[in-house]
């Protein structure tokens, strides 16, 4: 057992120090917007739809990150490591096609989007600045998704750790003086549009790490591309499992799309001030996923390892321990967020009535961490077994029960009688967090059932 937790900890704790940095992002994103103006809600709902349009589009491409690493990993376990570099080539590739197709049909786009998504003109003028901007990163970003699928399942988190650190620490710091200037070198900045800009520079520079780290770290594992045919690797029998797993977790992506659009268009219907309230709850309620993540990943590159190998008795030990990590985790942010979730939220916005409206939804963070934790562990876990199909099949009940949950909400809510003390609107919205939560006990569950076939 002592090997098995040295191996989880070594794989999660580079991966938690680098998701630290990651809700840090939106955070100050939220942060700066919130402090530009002292009317905010509109630029903080600005940020936030923008986000989710991008939500939108990259989701459907998280297979380049998910595939990547589990079939890396397999291949890994096997010490097939031309293989290894077999799938690299193959998401790298479908990653510079993709970001270019983006790039060609993005005015589209988002003009699509705003027949779906019902948010007060500024906003959406707001929101459209940012995507145009923004979308100038995709090459980069779409490629981010390869190389750091390709470090987890290559058992090297440290890469992982230092390409996200410098998207972060970029990112943060471009967003913050692009957009609010350096006054102590004449420099005023450019506003709103500086937090999109931040964020180009920011994809644009953890690539360029990306390939550095490639580079010193893998000469030997590149060196066995010499002489392969490159339009080969994107054919045969290990290129349609590929294709086949990246159509069952876009299946997937779809359906998490389908929830955040759900979640985000529905609070827009509420007005500004719920929208900002709803944006500012996700990024707290998420806050701890990125250090539960963290042993995700490990469970991830373990679990492909020890399948590749064929070792199951190194398989149950890893989900085991990789499960007792998680919860851990888990029980602190509870502790966390009882403790600092106020200090959190006052950091989000300076805006009175922000804060006011937030308040009132602060209980939600308490059970976040014990309610989302089992689902992002097994998700870790049946990545790195490549069980595509049944992660498939989980977010499609998870979805299901964010509807059914929010809607039959809705229904209950209409036949009460009148006289309660919130607004009908803050009502809608803490059924739909309701549904939110409904969503993650389905994934749960469903993954939970069917673990014995990956087991």
């Amino acid at each position: 057992m002592k090997k098995i937790n040295s191996e989880i900890l070594s794989l999660a704790l580079p991966s938690i120090l680098a998701n630290i940095t990651v809700p840090l992002v939106g955070m100050v994103d939220i942060a700066v917007a919130g402090n530009l103006d002292s009317d905010s809600a509109p630029l903080i709902g600005g940020i936030a739809i923008g986000s989710m349009l991008f939500d939108l589009l990259y989701w459907n491409f998280a297979f380049l990150r998910v595939s990547t690493g589990g079939l890396t990993a397999q291949a890994y376990g096997k010490a097939d490591f031309a293989e290894a570099m077999k799938v690299f080539v193959r998401a790298v590739g479908i990653a510079a096609v993709s970001a270019l197709a983006l790039i060609a049909i993005h005015r589209l786009f988002v003009g699509a989007a705003f027949l779906v998504v019902d948010s007060s003109e500024q906003v959406r003028d707001l929101a459209s600045v940012y995507f145009n901007i923004r979308i100038w990163a995709a090459p980069a970003t779409l490629s981010l998704m390869a190389f750091k699928g390709w470090f987890i399942g290559m058992q090297d988190s440290l890469s992982a750790m230092i390409t996200d650190i410098v998207v972060n620490g970029v990112n943060i710091a471009g967003s913050i003086v692009l957009a609010m200037g350096l006054p102590s070198i004449g420099y005023e900045g450019m506003g709103f549009r500086g937090i999109a800009a931040g964020t180009v520079l920011a994809q644009y520079s953890g690539l360029l790490t990306a390939v550095l780290l490639c580079a010193i770290r893998y000469r030997r594992q590149f060196a066995l591309l010499r002489g392969l045919d490159l339009m080969a690797i994107f054919k045969g029998g290990e290129t349609r499992k590929f294709f086949v797993m990246n159509a069952d977790l876009m299946v997937r992506s779809l359906c998490f799309i389908g929830i955040y659009i759900g979640f985000t268009t529905i609070s827009a219907g509420f007005g500004d001030l719920l929208l900002a309230t709803g944006s500012i709850m996700m990024k707290l309620l998420l806050l701890f996923s990125y250090f539960t993540d963290g042993f995700a990943y490990a469970g991830e590159a373990m679990t492909g390892k020890y399948i590749g190998a064929g070792d199951k008795a190194g398989l149950r030990a890893t989900v085991n321990w990789t499960f007792i990590w998680s919860m851990g985790i888990a029980v602190a942010f509870v502790f966390i967020y009882m403790v600092g979730g106020r200090w959190m939220l006052g950091l989000m916005t300076s805006d009175r009535a922000v804060l006011e409206v937030a308040s009132g939804f602060l209980p939600w963070l308490l059970l976040m961490p014990l309610v989302g934790c089992p689902a992002f562990t097994w998700d870790g876990i049946y990545i790195g077994a490549t069980a595509s199909r049944e992660m498939r099949n989980s977010t499609l009940w998870a979805v299901l029960a964010f509807f059914a949950v929010y809607y039959l909400g809705i229904l209950i809510q209409s036949s009460l009688p009148t006289g309660c003390p919130l607004s009908p609107e803050t009502i809608k919205m803490h059924i739909l967090m309701t549904a939110y939560f409904a969503h993650l006990l389905a994934r749960t569950l469903y993954l939970t059932l069917l673990r014995r076939k990956i087991l």
